[in-house]
């Protein structure tokens, strides 16, 4: 089996944030008749194009030496990419347009908010420029607060 180069990884995750964008900006224009889904649904669009961003500096920067312990990470995040929720033809992400409710919208995407902040815990772990990570791994830990408060106060 291939490992994963660092690089590949970075881009996965740079998908991710794609993707997450193209869902967000289609449930805010979907509940746009609800002000407070809009902006929710706005905000976390707005704030996957940051990531993604952030992610395409950091594949800039990112050389062609592998470092200390990633055959290991590779291997997590080879297992992770096949896994059933991330990217790919059957996986949930592309069905997430499929979504009807402002409900099941709010439930998935924090499914897919815990799922892409373990992915970049196990990228963090890969790479030598743990800061531009970090800082994503807490705008996604305030996406989860985020989707969290909102199920808790409108009892989805």
């Amino acid at each position: 089996m291939d490992e994963f180069n660092a690089k590949e990884v970075v881009e996965m995750a740079i998908r991710t944030e794609r993707l997450g964008a193209e869902y967000y900006r289609e449930l805010a224009e979907r509940f746009r008749d609800n002000k407070d889904f809009y902006e929710l649904f706005s905000k976390l669009g707005e704030r996957e194009i940051e990531h993604e961003k952030s992610f395409t500096k950091l594949k800039d920067s990112i050389g062609t030496e592998e470092y200390d312990g990633w055959a290991d990470v590779s291997e997590y995040m080879r297992a992770y990419v096949q896994s059933a929720f991330f990217i790919g033809r059957d996986k949930a992400l592309p069905h997430m347009s499929n979504i009807q409710n402002v409900n099941a919208a709010v439930r998935l995407a924090l499914s897919f908010e815990r799922e892409t902040l373990l992915y970049f815990y196990g990228l963090r772990d890969g790479v030598e420029d743990k800061v531009i990570v970090d800082a994503i791994i807490q705008e996604e830990k305030g996406h989860i607060f985020w989707l969290s408060r909102y199920i808790t106060t409108h009892g989805v």
